[in-house]
């Protein structure tokens, strides 16, 4: 698999890209930290963030207050907070992702179910890790990679090249090689070489293969093409979830695969993957990634659900 066109991170010694690399050596340092004095210092820096940051506050705040209209307004606002929390702690975890040991980060981590990894391979199936946006995602895929046969993870470019290359590069710390999110003939031939995907399609998608699929009981755009590519791909599609312990430390759970997925409707299988993911997002509130417009672009005549979001600033 060739390794997507990007260009190395030393190219990118312009003025204008110094306060990254700034920004890059402070990260590289805070991995000379104990590892929880690290999380403390990424919490501090999320509850900054959750003051500074007012106009992803209330895209978060409109998240939970949809997603979970059983919690009371001060309980809304604490778990919101927690969520800038747990955002912080995440880019320390990024820096342990690219720089440290695979030992040091062995011990953080318990897993349970990779065996139906294995179990699919041998088997002759494809194997799609079917993920979504936790805070945790990027530290316990570099420890899956000690653990399982090597995979190939789905990515997409952000605006800024040097952000790509630095994100993409630390990833490369985890898997076998990378594939761009809109490349389905290069996950379809990973898939029948053997080498599992992972894939995370639960953001809002309004392109080719979306529909208006309930998330939290609420219609959202989203990405339906999970069924094409498990069809194509001759592929099991395989649960995987990380989850911060609240006592420190990391739990990923790999489930076996998900009955009845590919179907030949790609709108209940999608909807299966959300009744899962649901519930693994109730485990761990806080480390879903609730700052995204998860709701955005609906179609007419749904209401914009992020016109109104100054009272929640």
């Amino acid at each position: 698999m060739n390794r997507p066109e990007r260009r190395p991170l030393h190219h990118y010694w312009q003025p204008h890209h110094w306060p990254t690399w700034i920004g890059i050596g402070v990260l590289r340092l805070t991995c000379f930290l104990p590892y929880r004095w690290q999380i403390r210092l990424g919490m501090s820096l999320g509850r900054l963030a959750h003051r500074l940051v007012a106009s992803r506050r209330a895209i978060t705040r409109r998240n939970i207050e949809l997603c979970f209209p059983e919690l009371s307004p001060d309980q809304r606002d604490s778990l919101a907070l927690k969520h800038f929390e747990a955002l912080g702690a995440s880019l320390m975890e990024f820096a342990l992702s690219r720089w440290a040991s695979d030992q040091n980060l062995e011990r953080l981590v318990t897993h349970k179910g990779i065996e139906h990894i294995f179990d699919a391979l041998d088997a002759g199936d494809g194997v799609i890790l079917l993920s979504a946006h936790f805070t945790s995602l990027e530290i316990s895929g570099r420890v899956l990679r000690t653990k399982c046969p090597p995979f190939a993870a789905v990515y997409r470019k952000f605006r800024n090249p040097m952000t790509t290359e630095f994100v993409a590069s630390t990833r490369e710390c985890s898997v076998q090689y990378l594939i761009e999110k809109n490349d389905i003939k290069a996950m379809v031939r990973s898939l029948k070489k053997g080498v599992p995907v992972w894939y995370a399609p639960d953001q809002a998608y309004y392109q080719k293969q979306s529909a208006l699929i309930p998330f939290f009981g609420i219609p959202a755009m989203t990405n339906t093409a999970t069924t094409t590519l498990a069809k194509l791909g001759r592929a099991k599609v395989i649960p995987y979830f990380p989850r911060r312990l609240p006592e420190g430390g990391y739990e990923i759970t790999i489930g076996p695969a998900i009955e009845g997925i590919p179907s030949d409707d790609p709108v209940a299988d999608t909807t299966r993957f959300h009744e899962v993911l649901e519930a693994q997002i109730r485990l761990c509130p806080e480390q879903y990634y609730w700052v995204h417009k998860r709701f955005k672009n609906r179609p007419a005549p749904l209401h914009d659900l992020y016109s109104d979001l100054d009272s929640l600033k």
